[in-house]
């Protein structure tokens, strides 16, 4: 709800966001379907188009390039036009310093670009920790196992908007190899919202608002983590990995671990005498499945959309609306 004198200067129009998709071609087009119905479920009130764009230095085989051309903005595109919005995804990272990738120097150039124009840039995972290393010096270390499940989280700050009307306790898938510490958004002076066992999920940069950050995925589909196994598993197969993939925390059933570890027999049996690989068991485990973080994924996306929309200028290519102080624009202080 805006308060009467801002909504006495708000001007009722459709909203713009942004979504830089930075995933290798084989995820390009789920990663942008997740997102679309991610925002499109949050808020069925506001009017809203999604421009997608990705930075050209990203090496693309022909058919990811084709969509690419066919259905994306460039970012000169998005800069000239102006956003209301934008959401950084996460990309493949090859050797263990961001800062050596070929997509760093670009992505910063977003970054400063969305800081200065945009009213809230919401970060996925890897764009997290791209940002906190740029612009708060904080490096992602290394874990020595990957956060690969669904966790259960807790509200920390259940005062903050964005987490208005949010699950108090809840979950969220992650799949990372790489973490950075409770500790080191202290350090950073950033607002903690949400954390886990597994580390920090949700926070905000120190204004409040004009960076959200996210280190899991709740934009994940019920199926995608099973996906990510089932490629583990082939990778198995095929010899790039020599160890089996263990079991995804928190994630299959008693039943569904039972129908994998036959699986697994099946599958070292075939290797063992040079059979083919035998048919995964997608459809015995899908059923069994359950999807624990969407309505709370849901709360969050829909509070940072209405928060958004309260507080833009109607003119896209300014961040804020007159009056907003963009060091508090929630005016939380």
């Amino acid at each position: 709800m805006l308060p009467p004198d801002r909504a006495l200067h708000q001007d009722i129009r459709e909203l713009h966001i942004g979504l830089l998709n930075m995933m290798p071609d084989k995820a390009l087009a789920a990663t942008e379907r997740q997102f679309f119905r991610l925002i499109g479920e949050s808020n069925p009130i506001a009017q809203f188009y999604v421009h997608p764009f990705t930075l050209p230095e990203l090496e693309r085989g022909t058919e990811a390039q084709r969509h690419i051309d066919q259905f994306y903005d460039t970012f000169e595109q998005v800069r000239a036009d102006g956003l209301d919005a934008l959401i950084i995804t996460g990309a493949n990272v090859v050797g263990p310093a961001l800062s050596e990738q070929a997509f760093w120097r670009p992505l910063i150039d977003v970054i400063d670009w969305a800081y200065e124009n945009v009213t809230s840039t919401l970060c996925s995972c890897l764009a997290t920790h791209a940002v906190l290393q740029f612009r708060y010096g904080q490096h992602r270390t290394p874990r020595p196992v990957k956060t690969w499940g669904v966790f259960p989280h807790q509200l920390i700050d259940r005062r903050h908007p964005l987490v208005h009307d949010a699950n108090t306790r809840f979950d969220v898938p992650h799949s990372r190899w790489n973490d950075v510490s409770r500790a080191q958004f202290d350090a950073a002076e950033l607002r903690v919202l949400a954390q886990s066992d597994v580390g920090v999920h949700l926070a905000t940069s120190p204004d409040g608002f004009r960076f959200v950050f996210f280190q899991g995925h709740p934009e994940y589909d019920m199926v995608s983590l099973l996906k990510e196994y089932k490629r583990e598993v082939m990778r198995f197969a095929l010899g790039d990995l020599s160890v089996y993939p263990p079991f995804i925390a928190n994630y299959f059933s008693e039943h569904s671990k039972a129908v994998l570890r036959e699986y697994r027999g099946r599958l070292e049996q075939a290797l063992a005498v040079g059979q083919a690989v035998p048919e995964f068991p997608d459809d015995l485990l899908v059923a069994r499945l359950d999807n624990t973080w969407r309505d709370t994924a849901h709360a969050v996306v829909g509070n940072w959309v209405g928060l958004v929309y309260q507080i833009t200028h109607r003119d896209r290519r300014k961040p804020f609306m007159d009056g907003v102080d963009p060091d508090d624009p929630l005016g939380l202080a």
